[in-house]
This record gives structure tokens, C-alpha cells and sequence, in this order.
């Protein structure tokens, strides 16, 4: 997709900030210089066709610093945020000196992260750096194969400077809450779509309430943690990311942590290491017990793209398939975006417009009243619309499917998107 492309997508999934993604790369650089539009000096920017527009941009990227550090390679993903051309400029710049930045739209650096820290941060005190997707088993900060216990060790004296983490697809605050020394760190959540699919834009989001949406208004309101203008997130069920669950995709193999140390993490099928889920992992790092709430903390709304919504009660494996986008299309057209449909629209509302099995889901989905078969090793959780649905999840020591289905959670401060820019 394009720049234009992207501010399209926006406005049909309601939202009105996104990030432009990879800027460090050359071309895309040059898309962003001729394609965007500096919106007075919010330090954002506006597609330069379409002024008006309600979709504002940030200059963003994702990098991944690959070092040593006490006798392990460690491969760490990190968001980074820059208010002007010239600062991103300059940031390439500086990386440019520790690897290709043409090479991919996310560029391999050779270099520490608290070296990454300094660098983007010597350019202006303005930009922002944080790890992306936090749990990841591979790239995270917390990763079970490359990553930390804990923050300090990775970016060691530039910890100073971050002051937020991405939670990722397959974790969400909750789970994040049960690690006290997360506490001084604010919560983001971001869609995190490496990909041309645009059903994927806004999977999560962040919500504020700002006088004014500026660059140095989202950034204060996110290092502060200010609960005032950063009401909450929107996140998947965590069961639906990809590294939910430890498992093992080639021998299709999913386990729950409590199962997975019951094989001590080895694939009951081939003997191999198995990949260590997110839920896992957290488990081996909280001191706090499940289901704590964190204070003074943005509370999160539980959400699933409502193409996934449609294609799991049409029973097709991919939201692309025409029949989706025959149902989604005029939900669209008749309501304005995805979130409204998703939050504020009331069933009889959707029964005007779709059959009432795809209305029924909807509201389900928001009600938190969806179980979701967890994800793992590189493969998307499924949302069950039926615990008496079959299933092609895979096999784990329990033998029925509804034993393999993760509940869904009480909804966490759940609050409406109307009252919001």
C-alpha cells in the first residue's frame, strides 16, 4: 500500500493517527517527502492531495539491533518516532553507519540497543524509542530466544529514555500488569502490520483525549503515562496473536503453559525444543498474581477485526475472500467505520444491514463472550463462534476440542469510542 492508500484504510477503520512506518528506508522516504504534507506545526503530517482530511501520520519505524550480551546473540525489535523530515533524516543518518537501510523496510543494525538509544536520541530529545511487541519469542524484549528478563539489562543506562513498550498481538495489559517492574513503563498497543492487507491496519490502538492532536501531545501524553488524555487501549484477545501458546507449527502441536512444563517444553511428537508462548513466558517472569489491575494505569477494550468477525461465521479461512467483503462493505457505507460498528452499533442496528449470524457475533465479540483457539508458533489464533464447532486446531494433551479453547476474560474498563477524537 501507499501513503494514500494507508490514509484511505484509516478513515474506513475510524482511525485518525497513523504511523507512516519505515522511514529509514530510502524509497519510502521518498514516498513520505512526496506524498505527505507537514500539518502546520503539529509536528504530523497530512496527505499533501487531500488537506482536510481527518487521518493525520507520524514519522515512524521498526529496527532490530543484533548484538552480543553475556554470551548470547540478542535480536531486539524497537519502535522509533521522530517529529520532523529532518530529524528522520538525520536518525538515518546516524544507523546508516551500522547496516543496510535499503535492504528492508525494517533494517538490521549492528549495533547494541542502548547504543540505538543514544543515537536517535542525540539527534533530538524530541523522538521516542521503545520495544516493539515486547514477547515475541523471537525479537522481543522479553523474547524466550533472543530477549532479557527485564528491561534494564537490554537498554542498561539509555533506560532512562524509554519510557513505554508495545504489548504486542499475543499479550495485552493485563498480562503485562503482572510484572511490577512494568509499572514505571506506559502501555501502547499498535497494529503492528508488516504486511499490504489492510484489514490488518488498527488490529490494536491507542485511544486519547487531547485538545489538540500534535506530535508533543501523544509523546508527553505517552512517557507521562497520563491517564487524563490516554483513556485506553484497544487490543485482539491475546489469544488470537500468533505466539500465544508454546508449540510447535511443523508437528501442529499447541500446548498451555501448564502442559508445556508438563513436557518440559519439548515437542511430544518430534523431541524438540518447542516455541515458547507469550502466556508462558510471562508466567515465568510475574511476581504478581493473574487478573491484578495495575494503578493509574489506561484500562483496554477487547477487540477482533471485524473482516476476521465475518469470515469466522461464514467459515472461510481468509478475510480476502470475496464473500467477506460483500457483508463488510456496506456495514461500511451504511455506518462510517469499523470501530463504530465494532463498539457503538446496536444489534437490531446490524440486523437492518447483515444477516442476524453476523450481527450476533459482533456483539458477542464486543460483549468479550468469543473464546478464541490460542495461536501459536507462528500461526493466528481462530475465534470459536460455537464451543460445540469443530475445529482444525491442533492437537494438545487434551483430546476435545472445547478443552483447547481459551475463555474470553472480563472486559477491563471498557468505554465507548463516541466521547473521543
Amino acid at each position: 500500500m501507499n501513503l494514500k492508500e494507508i490514509a484511505r484504510f484509516a478513515k474506513i477503520k475510524g482511525l485518525q493517527l497513523v504511523g507512516t512506518g519505515d522511514f529509514t528506508h530510502p524509497q519510502w522516504l521518498a514516498e513520505i517527502r512526496e506524498t505527505l504534507t507537514p500539518d502546520g506545526d503539529s509536528g504530523l503530517f497530512k496527505v499533501a492531495a487531500n488537506p482536510d482530511s481527518a487521518v493525520f501520520f507520524m514519522l515512524t519505524t521498526e529496527v532490530c539491533t543484533i548484538f552480543d550480551y553475556e554470551n548470547r546473540n540478542r535480536k531486539i525489535h524497537h519502535v522509533l518516532m521522530t517529529p520532523s523530515i529532518e530529524t528522520a533524516v538525520q536518525i538515518n543518518e546516524a544507523l546508516a553507519k551500522y547496516g543496510s537501510l535499503s535492504a528492508d523496510g525494517r533494517p538490521i543494525l549492528n549495533m547494541t540497543a542502548p547504543q540505538l538509544v543514544e543515537a536517535v536520541m542525540a539527534v533530538s530529545g524530541e523522538n521516542v524509542v521503545f520495544p516493539a511487541h515486547a514477547w515475541t519469542p523471537w525479537f522481543g524484549v522479553f523474547g524466550s530466544f533472543s530477549g532479557f528478563d527485564n528491561i534494564d539489562d537490554c537498554y542498561q543506562d539509555q533506560t532512562k529514555h524509554i519510557r513505554a513498550l508495545e504489548t504486542g498481538l499475543s499479550s495485552d495489559p493485563q498480562m503485562n500488569w503482572r510484572l511490577s517492574d512494568l509499572d514505571r513503563f506506559t502501555l501502547v498497543s499498535n497494529s503492528d502490520s508488516h504486511s499490504f492487507w489492510p484489514w490488518r491496519m488498527g488490529r490494536e490502538a491507542n485511544v486519547f483525549e487531547l485538545q489538540r492532536v500534535t506530535y508533543r501531545e501523544v509523546t508527553d501524553t505517552i512517557q507521562t503515562k497520563d491517564t487524563r488524555r490516554f483513556r485506553f487501549t484497544i487490543e485482539t484477545d491475546p489469544a488470537y496473536g500468533k505466539y500465544h501458546w508454546t508449540g510447535h507449527r511443523n508437528c501442529n502441536v499447541s500446548l498451555s503453559p501448564a502442559e508445556a512444563r508438563k513436557h518440559n517444553s519439548i515437542c511430544p511428537v518430534c523431541g524438540r525444543k518447542l516455541t515458547k508462548g507469550v502466556e508462558q513466558r510471562v508466567e515465568e517472569l510475574a511476581d504478581r498474581p493473574e487478573n491484578y489491575k495495575a494503578a493509574d494505569a489506561p484500562g483496554f477494550l477487547r477487540l477482533m477485526p471485524l473482516s476476521e468477525i465475518i469470515a469466522a461465521v461464514l467459515g472461510v479461512s481468509s478475510p480476502s475472500t470475496q464473500a467477506v467483503w460483500r457483508i463488510y462493505n456496506p456495514l461500511i457505507s451504511k455506518f462510517g467505520n469499523e470501530y463504530t460498528i465494532l463498539i457503538d452499533v446496536s444489534k437490531d442496528a446490524l440486523t437492518q444491514v447483515v444477516d442476524p449470524q453476523v450481527a450476533d457475533a459482533i456483539v458477542k465479540v464486543r460483549d468479550g463472550a468469543v473464546p478464541v483457539v490460542p495461536g501459536y508458533d507462528g500461526v493466528y489464533g481462530k475465534l470459536v463462534l460455537s464451543t460445540t464447532e469443530k475445529s482444525q486446531a491442533p492437537l494438545d494433551s487434551q483430546s476435545e476440542v472445547t478443552a483447547r479453547l481459551k475463555p474470553p476474560r472480563g472486559r477491563v474498563q471498557q468505554t465507548g469510542l463516541s466521547d473521543f477524537w
